[in-house]
């Protein structure tokens, strides 16, 4: 399986800068829905192509991506950094990682689908944490509660992944709401993304590639689950 790491920084040419409103805004939720349609021109080449790639904005146009294909020229882009992407890992290896995600917990409702299998639901799991909480606290206890079903979440994708986790941090937790809603706003589709950082120790090299490769949490079209590595600094 063939993988390869990108940078992509949008053009400076005037056309496109007379489009940056459209293309970046400033809106988070608007952002990350654009960003995910301009990557696209980076990997047009089959327009029935399933989505293999996936995006992390860095900020100020910036964008690393991973995929099976060589992203090609697209008028919004500078021409893109391609590297291929294969470390050589070994188990017991320590790399740092930095990863946005969209962590869930899955559970049954009861209810069954027309095909007759049990429906399930994904909850975001600091939501989940604090969902018995009265509501005036919920705000004050949302980074405790982040920091531990961060952690969590991150062990148990360990734990399927071929990586244990020796140190996590989260340095931010927010709500994110998708624009275009049509509806009342309580029903506005939006989902918790999770900025985690830290070290983790390889078990099995050939599963955490494949893994990287296919993202981490869900939202992966939004701009989550890239995890970016790199070779642990160690005292």
């Amino acid at each position: 399986m063939s993988l390869f790491l990108s940078r992509l920084t949008l053009s400076n040419a005037p056309s496109v800068a007379a489009l940056k409103r459209l293309i970046d805004p400033e809106e988070r939720g608007r952002a990350q829905d654009a960003h995910h349609r301009l990557l696209w021109s980076a990997f047009a080449g089959d327009p029935d192509a399933p989505r293999d790639f996936l995006w992390r904005a860095e900020g100020n146009g910036v964008f690393f991506v991973l995929s099976r294909r060589r992203p090609t020229d697209s008028p919004f882009f500078r021409p893109p950094e391609v590297k291929e992407f294969a470390p050589a890992l070994a188990p017991g290896d320590r790399l740092d990682f930095v990863l946005r995600a969209n962590a869930t917990r899955t559970r049954k409702t009861g209810e069954m689908t027309a095909s007759g299998k049990e429906r399930r639901k994904h909850d975001d799991v600091v939501m989940h944490a604090i969902r018995d909480l009265p509501k005036g606290e919920r705000a004050e206890a949302r980074m405790g509660a982040a920091e531990a079903a961060g952690r969590a979440w991150l062990d148990g994708q360990g734990s399927r992944s071929g990586f244990g986790v020796e140190r996590a941090e989260v340095s931010d937790y927010s709500v994110v709401a998708l624009p275009d809603h049509r509806g009342p706003r309580k029903r506005q589709p939006q989902f918790g993304v999770l900025d985690l950082s830290g070290m983790i120790r390889i078990e099995d090299p050939v599963l955490f590639i494949d893994s990287m490769a296919q993202g981490f949490g869900r939202a992966k079209s939004f701009g989550h689950g890239l995890m970016m590595i790199r070779r642990a600094t160690l005292p």
